[in-house]
């Protein structure tokens, strides 16, 4: 296995400055795929003129976001600063979306400062009328943190609104059931549980435990980011909550996970994140997702050509549609 470990860009300033000559966009410019026309954009989430350019006069069906939680891994700021930013993005966020569309915000909720950003984030919500509550998602992490005299803190919070009815489609776990002899009537017949399933599996609820947390032995990992969400579940976002060739926005993309999931669910996917780093290793996975048909390094990285003289040695792919 390559052993190319790239730091993290949000905390070494000095691998920062080493891939920056590297990246392709500069602070407040847009890339359009030539292929598929999906956009990145070096852009302000909080910034309505830098949206409006990205969005193009569009409307999105649906967008996913994963903002800094205030918490360790980011400059501390006080809750009224961070609530008084996200009213911000929330508005650009809103502007974007179709009158039938849905937002699902993934948060943090420090179990050492009262929970926050987490309650206050929710209250500010109601702020935003045309956006309703629909479920509050709990992913559950394989590792976590914590002390011997707290419970380990392994959950993520995922926070859905829907604007005007939006269509939903149920998801399906890859967890089979294996409970019988619930029965219920249905046209005058008594049928058991697995008889009026529409899968053998469990339907995904609002509590996810069979999603695998990025590690660096996965495919998908990106070394050099430090949020990253599992593949899996951008993708059963996506497929619950649009439709093939509906536009995705992601305004804090990091990684570019909703931007890979949106490329193999055939959904466009306008995406940014305010750092030309990330936005260019947002390009990077993208491209090689289409060359090599691998979504990501998994113990190399991006810039692994620039920094290491590594040369790709995979097949490439001729068609990943």
């Amino acid at each position: 296995m390559k052993n190319h470990v790239l730091p993290r860009i949000d905390e070494d300033e000095e691998a920062r400055q080493k891939v920056l000559p590297f990246c392709r966009l500069k602070i407040g410019e847009i890339w359009t795929d030539p292929v598929r026309g999906h956009k990145v954009g070096c852009l302000d989430a909080a910034g309505p003129m830098q949206i409006q350019e990205l969005m193009g006069g569009e409307k999105a069906s649906l967008a996913i976001h994963d903002p800094p939680y205030n918490v360790v891994a980011f400059d501390t700021r006080p809750i009224e600063e961070f609530i008084s930013w996200s009213k911000r993005w929330i508005a650009t966020t809103s502007d974007a979306l179709d009158s039938d569309s849905s937002l699902y915000v993934w948060l943090g909720a420090d179990q050492n400062e009262g929970f926050q950003p987490l309650p206050d984030f929710m209250l500010m919500m109601r702020d935003f009328q045309e956006l309703t509550s629909r479920s509050f998602i709990t992913m559950r992490n394989q590792r976590g943190y914590g002390t011997q005299n707290n419970w380990m803190a392994v959950r993520q919070e995922c926070l859905f609104y829907v604007k005007g009815k939006p269509d939903f489609t149920v998801q399906y776990t890859d967890i089979p059931k294996i409970l019988r002899g619930y029965y219920k009537e249905v046209n005058g017949k008594n049928t058991e549980n697995m008889e009026r399933s529409k899968s053998n599996n469990i339907r995904a609820g609002n509590v996810w435990v069979d999603v695998q947390q990025v590690f660096y032995r996965m495919e998908e990992n990106v070394n050099g980011c430090y949020a990253q969400k599992p593949l899996k579940s951008i993708e059963r976002l996506i497929l619950a909550s649009s439709k093939e060739t509906e536009l995705v926005i992601d305004f804090f993309g990091h990684s570019g996970t909703t931007l890979i999931a949106a490329e193999q669910l055939n959904r466009k996917c306008f995406i940014c994140d305010n750092d030309p780093v990330y936005c260019e290793i947002m390009i990077r996975r993208l491209e090689r997702l289409r060359r090599f048909g691998k979504t990501g390094w998994q113990n190399g990285n991006p810039f692994e050509v620039e920094l290491h003289g590594v040369k790709e040695t995979e097949q490439p792919i001729l068609e990943l549609w």
